[in-house]
């Protein structure tokens, strides 16, 4: 079995559990999955079987999106509603200014990295220094908000609820208590669900309940998306079986009318997704392999 489960992830659990989860539920070994959510975050995880964690790497790059709800006026040591509370302050803010300092973080920003999460550093993940006590200086990293869509306010909880579509290594519990340090007051994270990864949506997603349920039925498979669906973005090549094990070989393919610089998804005479391969200088050359 190859291919792409996405996992509608509860609460409370791991994202290595669910890769546990889905090597018992298909009986295979190579599973992995696509980003680290937290066991506070619930929501899409693609986890790739078989031939699939090839991909792994292509897809932990992905943009991604989050519904989140954030509270003004404390501040945790973990930026979210599972930490430590470690001061609190009146909040006078106005709906206007609650949005507007919302909106305000669209577009390329600079973020500190949590010390509760799984950045290494020294060696060490930054989450297992936190709890021992220590805190470390991290890096400034360079972040990208496309969006952000407010679903409502609550000024009598001083919440806010929203959707954020970001780039790759956006931390929304930063963003909200950068939101909260704008505003005078703090804030955290209270609650976070993930509902777009590698370009998945929840309504790619399965519950552990459902896919339980489909395997006692024999329907299981019916749940697993095939590999080449994750680059439906790239344009198709495909190769007669002369030039299929010419690839498979690791030569470069001529080719004449393709797009300089631009990706695409190759396949064999039989239709079999073969690689994802780069066009350079009339050549197709290899980047991710997928064959048997």
């Amino acid at each position: 079995m190859d291919g792409i489960l996405v996992i509608d992830k509860p609460l409370g659990v791991t994202s290595h559990d669910m890769v546990s989860f889905t090597r018992r539920l298909f009986g295979i070994k190579k599973v992995g999955h696509t980003g680290t959510l937290d066991p506070a975050a619930t929501g899409v995880l693609p986890v790739c079987i078989g031939k699939a964690t090839k991909a792994a790497d292509m897809l932990t790059a992905s943009d991604k999106g989050y519904t989140a709800q954030m509270v003004l006026g404390m501040i945790t040591d973990t930026l979210d509603s599972e930490g430590e509370i470690l001061a609190e302050q009146p909040v006078n803010v106005t709906r206007e200014e609650f949005e507007k300092a919302i909106m305000s973080f669209v577009g390329e920003i600079e973020q500190i990295p949590p010390m509760f999460s799984a950045i290494k550093q020294g060696g060490k993940k930054l989450y297992e220094l936190a709890r021992e006590g220590i805190t470390v200086e991290r890096k400034v990293r360079r972040v990208e908000i496309f969006k952000i869509e407010i679903h409502e306010i609550d000024m009598e909880n001083y919440t806010a609820t929203f959707s954020v579509y970001c780039s790759k290594g956006t931390y929304i519990r930063t963003l909200c208590e950068d939101i909260g340090m704008k505003l005078g007051c703090g804030g955290y994270m209270n609650t976070l669900r993930r509902i777009k990864s590698a370009g998945f949506t929840l309504e790619d997603s399965y519950t552990r309940e459902t896919l339980v349920a489909m395997k006692e039925e024999g329907s299981l498979e019916n749940a697993v998306i095939p590999i080449d669906r994750v680059f439906s973005q790239y344009k198709s090549v495909q190769l007669d079986n002369f030039l299929s094990q010419k690839a498979k070989n690791g030569v470069r393919i001529r080719r004449k009318g393709l797009k300089e610089g631009d990706m695409y998804r190759v396949y064999g005479e039989d239709g079999e997704f073969l690689c994802i391969s780069r066009y350079e200088g009339g050549e197709l050359i290899l980047e991710k392999a997928f064959w048997n």
